[in-house]
């Protein structure tokens, strides 16, 4: 029900809010996220009208998915590639098991992907005897904590250096002390080994290149090239939404993405995979399927109002600047996707009666959809899905009832002023200060209305 999913928002959020450690970790690494995006930010002559640009092919390829995703299909069809169409989860968890039966896997590497967290497929292989490794670095952290992940880019942001070497010290008895170096080095010597042993590698992409029949990669790291190098099958799992027209559009997209992510000038490693390897090619797999997940994704599309939220890059601006995530953090959503973008695109995916709390998670302030390199109207969508959740009924009655009795009374002056500030006063503390919050003390209302007060100095005005 969603009450009980606002509760556990709300208890998380509260928890998380006061922890003084949290804060700190937090404060530092988005500060210094701040300062990278902003040197970033600079090579742009103008960075408004590239914000635009990459708004306005969005919106040509969420009015014309029905036309570019076929064109997609039948491009990587073409490269030598398979492609799989899953409307849910459940057909996804359901195609991916088929392939790795087939082939007999016992292990797969995986590189960084949000879709994949979205469809539990961790989880799901391991229920299914299949082991899978994150080779990401902050990924891997999380996975070795038993952990979903903090933040779309930056899955282990709310740990100090201090907790992973900790985490290292007890699982790979590495020095308590060691230095970011030293456990970047233990982490890559552990991993590669993986990538020899896997069976298939499994990612997810950033873009979906409809001209070329293309998948395109954005790492730090160079592990996702790894894990579609090494094992003989890649498995790509891509939202429907990740469309972009032409491969000369990654000259937009690409920077617009590293500057607003990481505030690099450009990622390390940009990768684009047109299928299997070909005759003569000593790398690649020998198998490459891409499954197009829709998972709610339709739904989406169909409010048309707020389907822009599904021109997202994933580049976790919003995240950074929002000042609830700052204070309440990434897992106190209990979603894939957290911050004010998850906030607008969940309530779509899994349903508004079970997450439109989400959506009041917002102080308004924009700046949300100030940073946004896609030029998303965030705080709008916000809105429009609180209204939605009171058309569609979603609202406790007691606060229907609250509403309405506001709206007549508010529009008739006589019943405002028939009451004093006392009796106002006396009300608002009997009625709205568990709605308020234990930590806040609501305002005192005047003993006197400004109308009153405005017909008395009338009067005294008159006297002069």
């Amino acid at each position: 029900m969603s009450t009980k999913t606002a509760l556990d928002f709300v208890s998380a959020s509260e928890h998380k809010a006061f922890d003084l450690q949290h804060r700190k970790v937090i404060n530092f690494n988005i500060d210094r996220y701040d300062n990278a995006v902003s040197n970033g930010l600079k090579q742009w002559n103008n960075l408004e009208n590239a914000k635009r640009k990459a708004h306005s092919i969005k919106w040509r390829v969420m009015e014309n998915l029905d036309k570019l995703l076929p064109e997609f299909e039948a491009n990587f069809q073409k490269n030598g590639g398979k492609v799989i169409w899953a409307n849910d989860t459940v057909e996804a968890q359901r195609e991916i098991l088929t392939i790795l039966r087939r082939v007999q896997a016992k292990k797969i590497v995986k590189s960084k992907s949000m879709v994949t967290e979205e469809i539990e497929l961790n989880a799901f292989l391991e229920n299914n005897q299949i082991q899978s490794v994150e080779t990401d670095l902050g990924e891997y952290i999380v996975q070795l904590l038993g952990q979903k992940p903090y933040h779309i880019v930056t899955p282990a942001m709310h740990l100090s250096l201090a907790d992973i070497a900790k985490l290292f010290h007890e699982k790979f008895d590495t020095p308590e002390n060691a230095t970011a170096e030293q456990l970047t080095l233990k982490a890559r010597e552990l991993l590669r080994e993986e990538y020899l042993l896997a069976d298939v590698g499994i990612t997810g992409a950033n873009f979906l290149i409809a001209d070329t029949g293309s998948i395109a990669i954005t790492e730090n790291e160079g592990n996702a090239r790894l894990s579609t190098s090494f094992p003989k099958v890649h498995i790509a799992i891509v939202g429907i939404e990740k469309l972009i027209p032409s491969i000369n559009d990654l000259d937009l997209y690409w920077p617009l993405l590293a500057n607003h992510g990481t505030g690099q000038r450009l990622t390390v490693y940009n990768t684009i995979l047109s299928g299997p390897k070909r005759e003569g090619e000593s790398d690649g797999p020998e198998e490459m399927y891409v499954i197009l997940l829709d998972n709610g994704r339709t739904d989406l599309l169909a409010q048309k109002e707020q389907r822009q939220g599904l021109y997202c890059i994933r580049c976790g601006a919003c995240l950074n600047a929002c000042p609830i995530y700052k204070n309440v953090g990434g897992h106190s959503y209990g979603t894939t996707y957290s911050g004010p973008i998850g906030s607008i695109i969940t309530p779509h995916m899994k349903g508004l009666q079970e997450f439109k709390h989400l959506s009041y998670a917002s102080s308004l302030c924009g700046k949300c959809t100030e940073v946004c390199p896609v030029k998303i109207d965030i705080q709008k969508m916000l809105l429009l899905n609180r209204r939605d959740s009171v058309k569609e009924g979603f609202s406790p009655q007691v606060e229907q009832w609250g509403w309405k009795t506001f709206a007549k009374v508010a529009i008739k002056r006589n019943w405002i002023d028939f009451f004093n500030g006392k009796w106002k006063n006396f009300f608002l503390k009997k009625f709205f200060t568990k709605a308020w919050g234990s930590k806040r003390t609501l305002p005192p209302i005047a003993q006197t209305s400004f109308s009153k007060q405005w017909k008395e100095q009338e009067k005294k005005d008159k006297t002069y």
